[in-house]
């Protein structure tokens, strides 16, 4: 089940058990939205400041250190296409964080109509 009461895609924990599970862009923005999640996008800063979720947090992959990444709620991977995410997911998952990966990445989000904020700016869709 994933962070929602959902069984996982039929790709991720519900076949691997002990292992990270998926979640779409539509359901982590609704709960990223809600607070109920922390999104967490591990891509590249020139990647970041082209455009990212408008809740989430930046830590690339490369200086990723799942003990400081906070764990009072769910996080949320996310990259361009789900790569590197998946990375991240795993390494947070050893670590003991409850974590999703976010399908597609950031082009799924964006193909979703989901709003993106770019540099410092505000959301736009």
């Amino acid at each position: 089940m994933n962070l929602f009461g959902r069984r996982w895609h039929s790709n991720d924990a519900a076949s691997h058990p002990g292992a990270p599970g998926n979640i779409t862009p539509g359901d982590a923005a609704r709960a990223a939205a809600d607070g109920r999640v922390l999104l967490l996008d591990v891509r590249e800063a020139d990647e970041w400041a082209a455009g990212h979720a408008p809740d989430a947090v930046h830590r690339p992959l490369g200086a990723l250190d799942p003990q400081q990444v906070p764990s009072d709620r769910p996080v949320v991977t996310v990259c361009r296409s789900g790569n590197r995410s998946a990375k991240a997911a795993a390494a947070l998952h050893a670590a003991g964080h409850d974590v999703s990966d976010l399908v597609g990445g950031m082009q799924a989000w964006t193909a979703a109509g989901l709003p993106v904020t770019r540099g410092g700016g505000k959301p736009t869709r």
